[in-house]
């Protein structure tokens, strides 16, 4: 079945926003020092996808990842997790919501010791329902609503507006005027935008950076070392325990690698890792 052209239309938008969004990502990703990881070509990944696992073996889609230590070749570790959504009717908003919490939240779960930023950008038209919904989960919302996109592509001459009536024929003509403007017209629809939006915009951005800018008061490693008793019985393991000798020296190997971060604002950042190699990495990208 051909594509119709409403659905072109609605992807021209979805697609404008993006790169908007992307841009103003990317200035907090090089403001920070992370890496900002979105849908394309890279040499840590397999595909295009953007794509991180939970605790529970799911895999999960995301838009934007931003990674402390990612480069191009490796990928680091998550400190923020952010999805995007442009919807037109309302209908659709609360299914888009659950739908944004339902791969963000086992995220945020999986790596709550390293306190992801977790980030909802919006366009269009959502319910009250939908973005409290989200808000009452930790999110942080941006809400680009759906008449500012419209005044925004007004300033180039072209009526982005469109509901259930619109003709295919009206479709073709939008498509028709975006296909023609330059890039010099796009960053005009950009700025535009970001100036109608600026205040929900500024907020979303202060927001974002201030969750980084929290300062590591204390650092503590601890390393275990020891041999691993294997038991059958509860009783077994009280005996082993009550008869251990707490002051004895001991040549046993490290088992594992406990490191607490604590911050200014009271976060602590609580890993565990098998190998010294992996404590070291994780030291270093908070370097």
């Amino acid at each position: 079945m051909a594509e119709s052209f409403s659905h072109k239309w609605g992807q021209i938008i979805g697609n404008f926003i993006q790169d908007f969004i992307r841009e103003k990502l990317q200035e907090v990703a090089f403001g920070q020092g992370f890496y900002l990881d979105y849908q394309r070509k890279r040499k840590a990944r397999s595909s295009k996808r953007v794509s991180w696992e939970d605790r529970y073996g799911n895999s999960h889609d995301l838009d934007y990842v931003l990674e402390r230590g990612g480069t191009e070749d490796a990928r680091g570790l998550p400190s923020a997790f952010i999805q995007t959504a442009w919807r037109r009717y309302t209908k659709h908003s609360r299914n888009k919501a659950q739908e944004i919490e339902g791969a963000l939240f086992p995220l945020a779960e999986t790596y709550s010791h390293l306190r992801p930023f977790l980030g909802a950008i919006l366009a269009g038209v959502f319910t009250p329902g939908s973005l409290s919904q989200l808000q009452s989960k930790g999110f942080e919302i941006l809400y680009l609503q759906y008449d500012s996109i419209v005044s925004a592509f007004a300033s180039v001459g072209i009526d982005a507006d469109f509901d259930e009536s619109t003709t295919e024929s009206d479709f073709r003509n939008k498509i028709a005027q975006w296909n023609k403007l330059s890039e010099q017209d796009i960053t005009e629809i950009k700025n535009y935008l970001l100036n109608i939006e600026k205040t929900s915009i500024k907020n979303f951005i202060n927001t974002f950076n201030q969750s980084f800018s929290r300062r590591i008061q204390s650092v503590t490693a601890t390393i275990l070392h020891g041999l691993s008793q294997p038991m059958a019985t509860i009783e077994e393991a009280i005996e082993y325990i009550e008869n251990y000798q707490e002051t004895q020296s001991t040549l046993a190997p490290a088992l594992k690698y406990e490191i607490d971060i604590r911050y200014n604002n009271g976060d602590v950042i609580h890993a565990i890792f098998q190998h010294k190699a992996e404590a070291i990495r994780f030291l270093r990208t908070f370097a």
